[in-house]
């Protein structure tokens, strides 16, 4: 059915709105109790064909927050247009809501609503809806999340030219006893806008625990048909290139010969490259570093995550 024959055009409507949207109080029980309806967040509902995503959690949780609530971390990147989701909540729809201390928050299910230091420096309006200006967001990101999601998240922000890391580096200096505030510091030092993935991002924070000089991020390559490659992370002088293999773009077999194919090209102009998959990024295999090491002359030094 198309969205004119929901009701309400699938848009979320408060509870005691209902009688005045054309429902009465026995209908809208029936249509709750059949399915038709389906409650979003606290005495917020909708048409239960309309489609379960942030953009309709957020249009639920905007009925109900305060008017002082402003929308934060991955919930206001994601209205930037990054999703900074940790993997495993890829499909989490719960909206995250910020007030200034002293100002009373929301506890109803369904919205992550916190208080927080807030200055009127660090909301702003975008489509009639308050939320954490980029760089404001970037920080939160970076001080609240894992270190290696908290560097991708950066990374997204930067890459879609939203932020800027030297912006980013100086908010962060005017913060102080900010929960997380010190690795957000050191973080930020390594902010890079030309990372193409979490993954590349989580690669080259591993490199860098381990001691490494910081590689070379999208190094662009010529290759033994004159074809321009780029290499996710790269040494440049000492001819390293470090790829790593998403479960995505990297599993089937057809992406497998691709991959195979586009690597020896490269390795005949003289590179060697390392390969290392999410398996080996995250944990307690140092397999990776040991090899990179090697290459480079150096020893590792043993951090995990």
């Amino acid at each position: 059915m198309s969205d004119v024959e929901m009701f309400h055009g699938g848009q979320p409507f408060l509870h005691r709105d209902h009688v005045e949207l054309g429902l009465s109080r026995a209908e809208f029980r029936a249509r709750l109790g059949a399915g038709d309806l389906v409650r979003l967040v606290g005495g917020v509902y909708a048409d239960a064909r309309a489609d379960d995503s942030r953009e309709l959690r957020v249009q639920a949780a905007r009925l109900v927050v305060p008017e002082h609530a402003v929308v934060c971390d991955e919930t206001a990147a994601w209205l930037w247009g990054v999703d900074a989701h940790r993997p495993g909540d890829r499909h989490r729809f719960t909206p995250r809501w910020v007030v200034p201390h002293g100002r009373g928050r929301t506890r109803l299910a369904g919205v992550d609503c916190r208080q927080a230091l807030l200055d009127d420096e660090d909301v702003t309006d975008l489509g009639g809806l308050r939320l954490t200006t980029p760089v404001r967001t970037t920080s939160d990101l970076l001080r609240k999340q894992w270190r290696p999601y908290a560097l991708s998240s950066a990374d997204a922000m930067a890459a879609a030219g939203l932020v800027r890391p030297m912006d980013v580096r100086q908010y962060l200096t005017g913060l102080k006893g900010y929960r997380g505030i010190r690795q957000a510091r050191v973080l930020a030092r390594h902010i890079e806008p030309r990372s193409a993935s979490p993954g590349e991002s989580w690669t080259r924070l591993r490199l860098l625990d381990a001691g490494f000089p910081t590689p070379t991020a999208q190094l662009e390559v010529v290759d033994a048909s004159g074809v321009t490659r780029f290499l996710d992370l790269a040494y440049r002088r000492r001819r390293i290139g470090v790829e790593f293999d998403g479960r995505e773009f990297h599993t089937a077999e057809a992406d497998l010969d691709h991959d195979a194919d586009r690597r020896e090209l490269i390795r005949a102009v003289g590179f060697r490259i390392v390969v290392t998959r999410r398996e080996q990024v995250f944990g307690t295999d140092t397999s990776f570093e040991d090899e990179v090491g090697a290459l480079l002359g150096m020893t590792p030094i043993a951090r995990w995550w």
